[in-house]
Order: C-alpha cells, then structure tokens, then sequence
C-alpha cells in the first residue's frame, strides 16, 4: 500500500452518512485506489479507449430535492448504484472518497474531477449495510450494472 493509499476506513453505513452530512463536494470512486489513479489523474473511456481529463467519480452531494428524507438512504444507494464494480472490474477495487474540483463530463455523465484529495476507505460492511437498506425499500432496484445482450 503507497501512503497515498494509507487512508482511513469508513465502517459503517451511518457513519458514511455522517461524512456526506458534514462535507459538500465529495465524490467516490471505485478502483485500485488513489495510489494507482493519481500517478495519471485520469480516466480512460472504456467503451473506445480514450483518455479523460480526470477521474471518474459519483458525487455523493445531497440533492436539494431530497429534502429532509433519510441521509443514510440517500448515501447507501449512492453506494449500492456501483457496487458491482469489484467484480467487473477485478480484484482490488474498492471504494474510496475523495473531494477534488469537477472539470468535465464522462461519456455515461459521470464527473471527471481533477485535484483530487483522497479522504478515505469505504469498507464492505458498508456495502452490504446499503445492499440491505436499499433492500428494505419498497420498489425493486438494481445497480447501474450494463447488461449484454
């Protein structure tokens, strides 16, 4: 692990929730982590190979919209829409959040966010703890996963 990568873990559900409260402007990112994404600080488009101007993250901001509704739910499904990024994307990917200055748009609208200042671990008891939550919701929902066919 690089001391970039020596980052404290968020290890649970509530206190992700907690963090998103107390900051604007975090994002997180699903990959090697920020030992592996900072040496470039940039994303490549996986679908035609062409290098981004900055990392690809989610935003884990509040919509005003959201309005006084549970802030647990709102970062657990923020977290649970990626999490099937581990296994598409191979061992070693793992969440992390970071705060950084969004510069652009994806293909697939996500940020691309360059000044990126790594906070911190999500850890998987996190995960599952928004698995579950987003489990307990009235309506069916899956992850942002592509499908083939």
């Amino acid at each position: 692990m690089s001391a970039s990568d020596d980052l404290p873990t968020v290890s649970t559900l509530a206190e992700a929730a907690e963090l998103v409260a107390r900051h604007r402007g975090l994002y997180v990112r699903w990959s090697k982590g920020p030992g592996v994404d900072l040496r470039s600080a940039s994303s490549i488009d996986e679908l035609t190979g062409v290098p981004m101007p900055g990392l690809s993250a989610n935003s884990l901001d509040v919509e005003e919209w959201w309005g006084d509704r549970s802030l647990q739910l709102w970062t657990a499904r923020r977290l649970y829409d990626y999490a099937h990024l581990p296994h598409d994307k191979g061992p070693g990917v793992r969440p992390w959040v970071l705060t950084g200055r969004e510069i652009a748009r994806g293909p697939d609208n996500e940020p691309l966010v360059t000044e990126v200042e790594p906070l911190c671990w999500i850890a998987d008891e996190v995960i599952e703890a928004a698995r579950a939550e987003v489990g307990r919701q009235e309506r069916e929902w899956g992850t942002l996963r592509r499908g083939g066919g």
